[in-house]
């Protein structure tokens, strides 16, 4: 048995056995199952699994921390046991029943743009590559000018960083399709044509360049290029035009009828209701989050740092990636990266002291993994797994982010992408930030990790602690 596989097994026998699975899917880090009964999960069996940096009740969800990557290996086990839960159309009808309203609307945010995120962070990884080659000082080394480089090049570094952004309405709503309950290639088609080429370029009508089109003299409508929301509305109200029309429509008329006039409605409505409004939406959006990033001394960063990892712990978090998807698209960097990641590393750095300061080896086996976790953009083992617990560390961890951040923010980085911190966010910043962003990460690190071991965690209280359970 490979060691995945095992850990998936070992993961299905301590919450109760595939019996108490209703439904079970992943995101980025965690599994997230939806379970019978909630007594049946063995807590601490679960979290000695060998990969699962925690667990813990969230949304109505158990959900199990494994990790980028690993979480999509243990994943792809249990759907080969043949664990699924139910079918989709099940699985989204028990959502709509769990918990409250912003509860399941924020759970179907971040199931929307989480398979999404991998192309952005690639795309934000060649926009810091591209700015690192170009740089003259790097030229230099090989006797280049950037008048050298070739319009070839720089044309085909466009097709690397400006494809996912241009299509990013096909994108969404395919992933919105998908998570509603629509065909999933309906949406991407549905997408396609919201950035056709038959249509004015909206980055094109915002420069003047080229001029919109107008329906009935006062409707404008324009290609949707870079566009979140108008892409996100239109995808959920297609996927469930489309179920309607399922439901009416005679089986063997399916295959025609039902893509015909999903496809058929849904470009009217996005092209001429939902477009126009939320595009408007979303450029208010845009003015107000770039207004709170520009607040004067540093406050925003300050803020921002300080309060974004209790954001994490309420899993509303994916919300934010709509903001910084829109600051990429706009502006080609994101300011906003560039805070979180020192909220990022503080919680590492008291996650670290915790386990440098420790006499327990139990402990300190569980935080130095976490904190290294948490030094590649993963919080949550360090967070659930340590200094949650001990509740002192989290807040060293929160004033270690908002000093980081306020650093950031009086300093102006500005990332080249998005969903990665501290150490791979290092790539983001290779456009002459480097520096500066390694600067920002040390003192977060640095604060966190100095007052939680001066104030924030006290050895001998967790020892007596260890030594009362042991009773």
């Amino acid at each position: 048995m490979n060691e995945n596989k095992k850990i998936a097994q070992e993961i299905i026998d301590a919450i109760g056995g595939e019996g108490n699975i209703a439904s079970i899917a992943h995101c980025a880090t965690r599994l997230r199952v939806m379970v019978h009964n909630n007594e049946k999960v063995n807590q601490e069996e679960v979290e000695n699994i060998d990969k699962v940096k925690g667990a813990f009740y969230h949304s109505n969800q158990y959900q199990v921390i494994l990790g980028t990557g690993t979480v999509n290996r243990v994943f792809e086990e249990i759907e080969k046991m043949g664990i699924t839960g139910k079918s989709k159309d099940e699985q989204g009808e028990d959502a709509k029943k769990e918990g409250k309203v912003w509860q399941r609307a924020i759970r179907s945010f971040g199931d929307v743009f989480v398979p999404i995120i991998p192309v952005l962070v690639a795309t934000g990884l060649f926009m810091g590559l591209r700015g690192l080659v170009m740089q003259e000082d790097i030229l230099g080394l090989f006797g280049l000018t950037p008048e050298d480089i070739s319009d070839n090049f720089l044309l085909f570094t466009e097709v690397l960083t400006d494809t996912a952004f241009i299509f990013l309405p096909a994108l969404v709503t395919w992933s919105t399709f998908r998570v509603f309950g629509g065909t999933p290639v309906i949406g991407l088609v549905l997408g396609l044509m919201l950035v056709s080429p038959a249509l004015p370029n909206a980055w094109g009508v915002a420069g003047g360049d080229v001029k919109a089109l107008y329906f009935l003299g006062w409707i404008p409508v324009v290609g949707y290029q870079g566009s979140v929301l108008p892409a996100f509305i239109s995808g959920i109200v297609g996927a469930k035009l489309e179920r309607q029309i399922r439901k009416r429509v005679p089986e063997y008329l399916d295959l025609i009828v039902t893509p015909f006039l999903t496809l058929l409605v849904m470009i009217v409505f996005a092209l001429f209701l939902i477009g126009p409004i939320l595009h408007t939406v979303e450029d208010y959006i845009l003015d107000i989050t770039v207004a709170v990033l520009s607040w004067p001394l540093g406050i925003s960063g300050l803020l921002i740092g300080f309060f974004n990892q209790i954001i994490v712990i309420t899993g509303v978090h994916h919300v934010f990636n709509l903001m910084e998807i829109k600051l990429l698209e706009e502006f080609g960097f994101n300011a906003y990266n560039a805070i979180v990641t020192c909220s990022v590393a503080a919680q590492g750095g008291a996650a670290l002291a915790v386990g440098l300061k420790t006499k327990s080896a139990k402990l300190k086996a569980l935080a130095l993994p976490s904190s290294l976790s948490a030094f590649l953009g993963i919080t949550e083992p360090a967070i659930f797994g340590v200094n949650l617990r001990y509740m002192k560390p989290f807040i060293m961890g929160l004033i270690g982010g908002g000093v980081g951040g306020f650093t950031a923010s009086i300093l102006g980085l500005k990332g080249t992408g998005m969903a990665i911190t501290v150490i791979p966010g290092t790539l983001l910043y290779l456009n002459n930030q480097i520096f500066g962003y390694i600067l920002v990460n040390l003192i977060a690190i640095g604060v966190a990790f100095v007052l939680t071991w001066m104030f924030g965690f006290s050895d001998k209280k967790n020892l007596l602690r260890e030594s009362d359970k042991q009773r």
